[in-house]
C-alpha cells in the first residue's frame, strides 16, 4: 500500500494503526502498544487521494464520514500528524497541487466589494445561534489574549479587548473606526471605556442587525454607529482605526489598496492597530480545504507580504507584536464548546456539518500549535510622535 509506505516516512514520532477498506491493518510509525490510535478508511479511492493531495481530501473524507478515528479523537490524530509534518510541505504532489490551485486562485479570485460581501456572508451569515454555542458572551470571533494558558475564554477575550484599547492610546472625544467590527463588542467597549465616538463597519447583514440591536439595548446610539459597507467606500477622517480579524479577508491583490485607504482615513496624529492571522513561513499558497469550505477569498499573509504595502502607503510601523499559541488556546476552547454542543449543532444543521466544523476548528488549532500560524498586531502611524516612545503605556 503506497499510502502506508508514505505515511511511515512522515511519522517519526508516535504512530497509529491504518485500516483500509478490506480491514487490513498497517502499522504507521510507533503507535502506543495499548489501545493505539486507529484510522479507518471507508473508501478505497482515498488510498490514492490522500497520497496525492491530503490537504484537501482528508478534510473532505472526514466531513463525509469516509474516515473514522477510533481509540482517540480527530484532535488526537491531527495533533500527531501536524507534530510530524511541522512547517514543511507534506510531499511534492501535495505541494505542486497547492501551488497550482493557489496560482489559479490568485489570478482569478479578486475580492472586489461585491465579491467580498458574498465571501463574508458565506461564513458569518449562516446562523447566529451557531456562534452563540461556541464563542464567548461578547461573540469575539478572533484570537484571544491569554495572560495564562488556563484563563477562561471569556477572560482571555476581555484581555484581548483591553490590550488593543491600550495600544490605540485613545483620548476622550476622538473618532474611532472599527473595520470589520464583527458583532460589535470591541466598538462598544471602546466607546464605553474611552468616551469617544465609534463607527463600526461590516459586510455581514446578520452582524449589522445584531450590532444595532445591542447598541439600542445598551442605550449607546449617541456613541456607536454601525454600517453595512466596505472599507473602500469610506471617505472621512478618524483619530484611531482598528481592525481585528478582517485583514485575512482582504486578499493579496488588495493589500496595497487596504493600507492606502488606512493612510487616507487616518488623521495626521492618528494611530491604527491591525490584528491579523499570519504565518512565520515564507509566502505560500492558501490551504485548499479551508478556502473551499470555510473562508472563500481568505488568505493569511507572511510578514514579508505585509511590510512592503505598509511602507508604500507612507505609514510608519511603530510596533509589532507576535501572538504565539494564543490562537491555539482560543481554538481549543471553541472546539470543545462545539463538541459539548454536538447534538444541538446536528439538530440545527446535520451531522456532516458538525464534522466539517469540528475539522475546521481542530485543524486550525493544530496549525497554530505546529504549523507556523501566528497572530500579528501592527501598530501604524503617520509620524513618530503619535504614540509614546516606550511601551509602558500598554501595560499600565
Amino acid at each position: 500500500m503506497y499510502l502506508a509506505r508514505f505515511l511511515n516516512k512522515v511519522f517519526n514520532k508516535g504512530g497509529f494503526i491504518l485500516i483500509d477498506v478490506d480491514l487490513k491493518n498497517y502499522i504507521i510509525g510507533n503507535p502506543e502498544k495499548n489501545n493505539p490510535l486507529k484510522v479507518k478508511i471507508l473508501n478505497k479511492n482515498l488510498n490514492y487521494k490522500l497520497l496525492i493531495h491530503p490537504d484537501l481530501y482528508f478534510g473532505e473524507a472526514y466531513t463525509n464520514g469516509e474516515i473514522v478515528i477510533e481509540n482517540g479523537s480527530l484532535s488526537d490524530f491531527l495533533d500527531l500528524a501536524l507534530m510530524n509534518i511541522g512547517r514543511s510541505p507534506i510531499n511534492i504532489f501535495n505541494y505542486l497541487l497547492n501551488k497550482l490551485r493557489g496560482s489559479y486562485r490568485y489570478v482569478t479570485s479578486f475580492n472586489f466589494i461585491k465579491k467580498s460581501k458574498i465571501n463574508v456572508s458565506h461564513h458569518y451569515d449562516i446562523s447566529d445561534s451557531l456562534y452563540d454555542l461556541f464563542l464567548d458572551p461578547k461573540r469575539q470571533y478572533s484570537c484571544a489574549y491569554f495572560k495564562d494558558k488556563n484563563d477562561s475564554l471569556e477572560t482571555a477575550q476581555n484581555n484581548k479587548i483591553q490590550h488593543i484599547i491600550k495600544k490605540l492610546n485613545i483620548q476622550p472625544n476622538q473618532k474611532v473606526l472599527d473595520i470589520g467590527c464583527g458583532w460589535g463588542s470591541l466598538a462598544i467597549d471602546i466607546a464605553r471605556s474611552s468616551n469617544c465616538r465609534v463607527t463600526g463597519i461590516t459586510l455581514s447583514e446578520n452582524q449589522l442587525n445584531y450590532c444595532n440591536n445591542k447598541v439600542k439595548e445598551l442605550n449607546l446610539e449617541n456613541k456607536v454607529t454601525f454600517k453595512l459597507m466596505d472599507y473602500r467606500e469610506l471617505n472621512e477622517k478618524f483619530d484611531r482605526i482598528v481592525s481585528v480579524g478582517m485583514f485575512e479577508h482582504v486578499g493579496r491583490q488588495f493589500y496595497k489598496k487596504f493600507f492606502l485607504q488606512v493612510e487616507k482615513l487616518l488623521e495626521e496624529n492618528g494611530v491604527s492597530l491591525i490584528h491579523t492571522i499570519g504565518s512565520v513561513n515564507p509566502p505560500r499558497d492558501p490551504h485548499p480545504w479551508i478556502t473551499k469550505y470555510i473562508f472563500p477569498g481568505g488568505y493569511t499573509p507572511s510578514l514579508s507580504e505585509v511590510t512592503a504595502p505598509i511602507e508604500n502607503a507612507g505609514l510608519i510601523l511603530t510596533d509589532v507584536e507576535v501572538l504565539r499559541l494564543h490562537y491555539a488556546y482560543t481554538l481549543k476552547h471553541w472546539k470543545e464548546n462545539c463538541i459539548n454542543n454536538k447534538d444541538r449543532i446536528i439538530k440545527m444543521f446535520d451531522e456532516k456539518f458538525f464534522r466539517m466544523w469540528e475539522f475546521y476548528l481542530a485543524g486550525c488549532e493544530m496549525a497554530f500549535k505546529w504549523g507556523g500560524q501566528v497572530v500579528y498586531q501592527f501598530q501604524l502611524t503617520k509620524n513618530y510622535n503619535s504614540t509614546p516612545i516606550i511601551r509602558d503605556y500598554i501595560y499600565q
